[in-house]
């Protein structure tokens, strides 16, 4: 018997795969707990279009994310920020400090977890800053902390 999988079966199949199986396994085990659907022409004719569906939103996002690392590629932001006799912070630089800064000087929204901080900044100073985006999409910005 023809059947999709809905979901992944360790060992078996990934979801959305087709396979053949035997009458019995599929029958007794894999539609009773709902992980496959026999596959009709309506089933298949359906995956297609999800398939489509999919692969058109991952090159809408793919597109957006090039326009987004385009345009902070290269970018310079700066942070002032109140500093000790010392010269060190009061208040670290955290990375959603950064995503603020960034929403607010380049009009661009950044998710915390895209960028790239080994620590937190404490000192005055340049700092080179990586943002990750999705499809292996990377830029690169220049941070400047500024005494107040």
């Amino acid at each position: 018997m023809k059947v999709i999988f809905l979901k992944d079966i360790k060992g078996t199949a990934k979801k959305g795969d087709i396979k053949e199986v035997s009458d019995g396994y599929a029958r007794n085990f894999l539609i009773k707990k709902g992980l496959v659907s026999i596959a009709t022409d309506f089933e298949l004719n359906k995956l297609a279009s999800q398939d489509k569906k999919k692969a058109k939103q991952m090159e809408a996002e793919l597109e957006s994310q090039q326009k987004v690392a385009g345009r902070l590629d290269g970018e310079e932001i700066e942070i002032i920020a109140k500093v000790s006799n010392s010269g060190t912070l009061y208040a670290a630089i955290t990375v959603a400090k950064l995503v603020q800064t960034i929403k607010k000087q380049l009009s661009v929204t950044v998710k915390p977890e895209q960028i790239k901080l080994k620590e937190p900044i404490k000192d005055v100073g340049e700092y080179d800053v990586h943002i990750s985006f999705n499809h292996g999409l990377e830029a690169n910005i220049r941070v400047i902390v500024s005494q107040e």
